[in-house]
């Protein structure tokens, strides 16, 4: 069996395995004739598959046994001649020797020269197996490496315990304070950071509960535990998060906020950090802000070609007012700067407002609300619409005040964009409504609302075919679901996406296009569900559960998703 299936190409063994469509592979092929890469290469390279995958049907390929992660032996048997330099370059590693034969397994199975060194070296029969890199690599230094102690708890161990019980006094806080810039309290905090950057963290909790602190990491929206200091540091890593953002270390008792910007492998972060007084210390939120993910340009947010395009024709108007809704953390400030680096030109002058500037765009003036001061959104916007823009950004429509400016601002000539919290795109008119915007105001100004959500990607590494549950079809609650049995896409779960079956985020979308049957309806101040059947029915606009069923159908995301961010409040 294994002698027929090596005479398939790789790219056909991956089609017939349904990770890649005849499409794709046609693409990689075309590629692959300028490239002069490998097919695996390519089709990794175009994100079509993982790296697994491809480890997968190259051994599939070979005639050879593929182990996973977990089938690899804890510690592998150590041999004389095989020294741990050796392993690591080559990416080897031992499994088992039964008599004078011995398993080795590699993520490279196709090097000619591998099994005959092998076998000159050590005098015995080589048998191949098939492993992702990563885990033969983890085996080897589980086997040669340092000790089981993880880094933060070889760490941990080099930190003094005197001084780090919290104090009131003067002498205490002084205390804390060298200890903050003590080595090893600074390194434990930098690998805290570095770690959530690894892991594409947005944000890492570090909570002190009664005999313990919890560190956890937001993982593509969801919070997920990580390995955590001890109790007795508590004090100590709250000194030096609260030094790196120069905030008061003696104040206890109010909530702080400040911001920490720091450079990790060529990769420029910018931290905002919360601190808030709990019953048991100061809990910490530090939001990471990398500008690689931040800043991503329209066509790498996940729009389908129709949606974007209908996007693109909004914001290039030259007056009016464009919103984007969904709830915290669903993108919308990701996509705004996605579409105001679109439009930006040396012709065009672009004023934002924001709370606070996440992402610092070139050729663009950007301003920070200031609350203390008296710099907030209205405020702000009643000087920028003096300042002679063409294109201003809102961070948020909170109140009236706002709505109206940024409604007048529309009506006189300039492009407006903002966001708001709404269930869905027809729920962002009744929004504004009830804050008590006149309708026939946003009838005239309103272009275009965009709502959207972000869900989680499949990771590509544990891709595998999946059949739909038919109550999940039904909840969706789109017919064309259940015409026929539906074979779509799930993550198995693997060390690449710590075995969530999930990596990264994309964004499901709905564009409600603002039309004169539309406007007569917000005249006449026309109800949310009549506004959506109007937009649905008539203007054929794609919903966010029809968005996230096109992109599940294709393998990007799963139906549990969907509904997931897509609940509808009670």
């Amino acid at each position: 069996m294994a002698i027929s299936v090596a005479k398939l190409p790789l790219g056909q063994l991956l089609l017939d395995a349904g990770l890649i469509t005849p499409d794709i592979l046609r693409e990689a092929l075309a590629r692959q004739k300028t490239t002069r890469a490998p097919i695996g290469e390519v089709l990794v390279a175009m994100g079509a598959v993982g790296k697994d995958d491809v480890l997968r049907a190259v051994a599939q390929q070979q005639g050879l046994p593929y182990l996973t992660r977990d089938e690899l032996p804890s510690s592998v048997p150590v041999l004389k001649n095989l020294s741990p330099k050796y392993l690591r370059q080559y990416r080897v590693c031992p499994v088992a020797m039964e008599g004078s034969a011995l398993t080795v397994a590699t993520s490279d199975p196709v090097n000619p020269l591998l099994q005959d060194d092998l076998r000159q070296a050590l005098g015995l029969q080589i048998k191949l197996a098939v492993a992702p890199e990563d885990a033969i690599l983890e085996t080897i230094e589980r086997t040669y490496g340092a000790g089981a102690a993880s880094p933060l708890q070889r760490i941990v161990e080099g930190i003094r315990e005197e001084g780090l019980a919290p104090g009131e006094g003067e002498e205490d806080i002084n205390q804390l304070r060298d200890m903050a810039f003590e080595a090893p309290v600074v390194r434990l905090v930098n690998l805290l950071i570095e770690n959530a950057v690894t892991a594409e963290a947005s944000d890492i909790h570090i909570e002190p509960f009664e005999d313990t602190l919890r560190v956890r990491y937001r993982i593509d929206g969801l919070l997920f535990d990580q390995e955590a200091p001890p109790r007795r540091l508590q004090a100590a890593v709250t000194s030096r998060i609260k030094i790196m953002a120069e905030l008061n270390i003696a104040e206890r008792r109010l909530p702080q906020d400040g911001r920490i910007r720091v450079t990790l492998g060529g990769r420029r972060v910018d931290i905002r950090v919360s601190t808030i007084p709990t019953l048991y210390g100061e809990s910490i939120v530090m939001r990471l802000l990398d500008r690689s993910s931040i800043f991503l340009p329209l066509e790498k947010l996940g729009f389908s070609p129709d949606t974007r395009r209908l996007f693109e024709r909004l914001i290039v108007r030259p007056h009016g007012m464009l919103l984007v809704t969904g709830p915290t953390g669903s993108g919308k400030t990701t996509t705004l700067y996605g579409a105001l680096d679109k439009i930006n030109s040396p012709e065009k002058k672009i004023i934002t407002i924001e709370d606070p500037v996440e992402y610092q765009l070139k050729g663009v003036n950007q301003i920070a609300v200031k609350p203390k001061i008296g710099l907030s959104f209205a405020n702000g916007l009643r000087h920028i619409v003096r300042q002679d823009p063409d294109i201003i950004m809102v961070g948020e429509v909170r109140d009236l005040e706002t709505g109206e400016i940024a409604i007048q601002a529309a009506l006189t000539g300039h492009l407006v964009f903002s966001t708001l919290h709404t269930n869905d795109a027809p729920g962002a008119i009744t929004r504004l409504q009830d804050m008590g915007c006149e309708p026939y105001l946003v009838s005239s100004v309103l272009h275009g609302v965009l709502a959207q959500r972000l869900v989680r990607r499949i990771c590509l590494a544990c891709r595998a075919p999946h059949t739909a549950d038919l109550a999940d079809l039904r909840a969706l609650g789109i017919p064309e679901a259940l015409d026929e049995p539906q074979n779509l896409y799930k993550g198995a779960g693997c060390d690449q996406c710590r075995g969530t079956g999930y990596r990264g985020r994309t964004g499901i979308y709905e564009l409600f296009v603002i039309n004169e049957d539309v406007r007569s309806l917000i005249v006449r101040k026309a109800p949310t569900g009549e506004i959506r059947r109007q937009a649905t029915h008539e203007l054929g606009m794609v919903t966010l559960r029809e968005d996230g069923w096109a992109k599940a159908k294709l393998g990007v995301t799963t139906i549990d998703e969907v509904l997931r961010v897509t609940q509808e409040e009670e």
